[in-house]
């Protein structure tokens, strides 16, 4: 993988949090990027340099951004669908509200059922998407996030059933993915907002 796409790079950072409702000044926040984010700005955003410089990353892997959308792109779509960004529940909220700031996608995982170091690989035909019994079968050749005992996300996808953010979680892996183009601020910025933003909760 680092030969291949060089200047990619996982980066993350584990958390004492728990999930629950946002409180109010989280909900706040959320109100106002969807007032300060309207319609012309979804349909400009796609050239921004940190939006632009993922959907050339979809491209390099095989996905297509027009189909498959990136984070920020279907955020975008959402908050036009909905008439507004929608408060989740404080994680969620979290991830959103890092997102829209800084153009930078997170993810969160539960930092207790991470094995050792995390990285990006190839899935291998057929091998399960996480540890659950029930654990779906991944295509051969697409891009995952793995611990050192399986996969635990597909790339800039699903998070491996067993391995998200639940009720019971108390320490949360906060994951982000640096691609060709993106500087290193604005991941520092993404995850600080998304660790100051569920510390909030």
């Amino acid at each position: 993988m680092q030969d291949e796409f060089p200047e990619l790079a996982l980066i993350g950072v584990v958390v004492d949090a728990s999930p629950g409702h946002s409180p109010r000044g989280v909900r706040q926040r959320l109100k106002g990027l969807s007032d300060r984010f309207r319609g012309s700005h979804a349909v400009t955003m796609r050239q921004a340099p940190i939006p632009w410089a993922y959907r050339v990353f979809y491209r390099h892997v095989g996905l297509d951004p027009d189909a498959d959308r990136t984070p920020g792109e279907a955020a975008a779509v959402r908050r036009l669908l909905h008439g507004a960004f929608r408060s989740e529940n404080v994680v969620d909220d979290a991830l959103l509200i890092a997102l829209v700031e800084t153009g930078v996608p997170i993810w969160a995982l539960d930092a207790e059922r991470v094995s050792g170091e995390l990285g990006v690989r190839v899935a291998d035909p057929g091998e399960p998407l996480g540890r659950d019994p029930a654990a779906p079968a991944l295509p051969g050749g697409r891009l995952v996030i793995a611990d050192e005992r399986s996969a635990l996300a597909v790339l800039f996808g699903d998070v491996a059933p067993g391995h998200g953010v639940t009720r019971d979680t108390r320490r949360m892996a906060l994951l982000t993915v640096q691609v060709a183009g993106v500087p290193s601020i604005h991941v520092e910025e993404a995850l600080h907002t998304c660790v100051d933003v569920l510390r909030s909760g």
